[in-house]
């Protein structure tokens, strides 16, 4: 009976193999549609239909060869198991209904065969989309006089340059130059699946781009569905701001929870358990600890001393201030001793929290593209005076003339904090190098990104600066 049961659970997950396999497939592909009409108008997902950076792309293009790839993994084991349900149960069509369930049964059938086919021609035209879009065959390029050619990309791109520089050349006749210009201008590119191509008559307006933008501007203003749109953009943008500003308040809020939690309940306990089960636990963890607790009891003696000689204090007998230099020795160890375990348990809770910040950048990579978009929106967005501004503001903190004693209490207090012990040497040695490096790259993000959005920032960051 239990051998009959699993057979009966195996063939029963072997004839819904297809179904599962197909709706992992359709559902892969509503992803990749509602990718295209979010964030690039109902366009494929390609950097020439949305104006993203290279972070942004890069993620829609992670995206988007991850719900291929599980495509065509699901579509193979639904060709593979359908032709094997098919083969081995040739029974599941003869089946004997009631009369009084035949009509309704049919009308589930047709329903089921048109969701069938529907989740199908969604799957097939997602992947003939993007196997159009990724291939690169030749074009076909068709002039004003009917001819036609066969040419590689590169070689319309010379015709095209050819048919330009005849048509400002001025030749010897303007007629010449007028039919060379048309011919420049009436070029058509067309892809192998019949569409057409931008050619040069799209990218080149003969009026200015201003005057477009201000006849479209009219155009979204007569719109009579143009109030619905805005207010959708609106309820979008607020959307991924809002997401934005949480996400980053994660970002903060998490590892500091993290750290004050684990230090608190977890790394805590399990420390003072280890320093106290053993043997006596060390007051110092290095020798700047051991110096700084000597200069502190030695101040406190030279001020006891100074007090008791002008009089501000009581006379006190030698062995009354050996006394009170013994106490406070005593609570020196004491806290001391607290700073080394605090340090421990740093270290520890520390390692927690950079985890814990990892975890939320691995698994949450929509919220960090919405976060780069929305500083993104912010930087660029800003004016020219103000962009120089925060740049100039920025250089001079971290790498500016007075950046090194910043970089030095910065590692100071971190070695504090941890309970290591000061290294100048590492110390200079960092100030030295990582501040170099990071103006470099100050100045790599200016010249290969500001410098192409923004040439206007640039300038007034030059002139500024100077």
């Amino acid at each position: 009976m239990q051998n009959s049961g699993l057979f009966r659970s195996a063939q029963r997950w072997l004839s819904r193999t297809p179904d599962r396999a197909l709706n992992q497939a359709y559902e892969a592909a509503q992803m990749i549609v509602a990718i295209e009409r979010e964030y690039f108008g109902g366009n494929p997902i390609s950097a020439p239909y949305g104006s993203y950076g290279d972070s942004a792309m890069e993620y829609f293009q992670g995206e988007l060869k991850k719900y291929l790839n599980l495509i065509k993994v699901r579509m193979a084991e639904f060709r593979a198991s359908r032709s094997i349900v098919r083969v081995s149960d040739s029974r599941i069509m003869q089946v004997d209904l009631p009369a009084s369930e035949a009509d309704e049964l049919a009308v589930n059938v047709i329903d089921q065969q048109a969701m069938f086919f529907r989740k199908l021609r969604l799957v097939d035209e997602v992947l003939a989309r993007y196997a159009n879009l990724n291939a690169s065959p030749e074009r076909v390029i068709t002039l004003d006089n009917g001819a036609n050619g066969s040419l590689e990309p590169a070689a319309s791109a010379q015709v095209l340059r050819s048919k330009a520089t005849q048509a400002r050349s001025g030749g010897p006749n303007l007629a010449n130059q007028n039919g060379a210009t048309a011919a420049a201008a009436n070029v058509n590119v067309i892809n192998p699946d019949g569409t057409r191509a931008a050619g040069l008559s799209d990218r080149v307006n003969v009026l200015p781009r201003s005057i477009l933008r201000t006849v479209d501007r009219i155009r979204q203003d007569l719109d009579p569905n143009a109030e619905q749109e805005v207010v959708k953009e609106f309820r979008n943008s607020k959307s991924k701001t809002t997401a934005a500003i949480r996400f980053v308040l994660l970002l903060v809020i998490v590892p500091l929870l993290t750290q004050q939690f684990t230090k608190a309940f977890i790394v805590g306990p399990i420390v003072d358990r280890v320093r106290a089960g053993g043997e006596e636990p060390e007051v110092f963890l290095n020798i700047e600890m051991e110096e700084e607790a000597l200069h502190e009891l030695q101040q406190f003696e030279e001020r006891l001393r100074f007090e008791v000689l002008i009089g501000k204090a009581p006379p006190l007998s030698e062995l009354s201030i050996e006394q009170r230099v013994r106490t406070k020795a005593t609570e020196i160890e004491e806290d001391y001793r607290d700073r080394s375990a605090s340090a421990v348990k740093n270290v520890f809770s520390d390692i927690l929290a950079a985890i814990a910040f990892a975890l939320l950048l691995i698994y949450r990579r929509q919220d960090v593209a919405n976060v780069k978009s929305f500083m993104d929106e912010i930087v660029y967005g800003l004016s020219d005076s103000a962009k120089a501004f925060i740049i100039i503001l920025f250089t001079d903190t971290f790498v500016g003339f007075h950046s090194p004693h910043g970089w030095e209490i910065l590692l100071e207090g971190l070695s504090r904090h941890l309970g290591l012990p000061a290294n100048r040497d590492f110390i200079f040695l960092f100030i030295a190098t990582f501040p170099v490096i990071l103006d470099t790259i100050f100045k790599y993000w200016i010249f290969r990104y500001l410098n192409r959005i923004s040439p206007s920032a640039v300038a007034t960051y030059k002139t500024m600066n100077e």
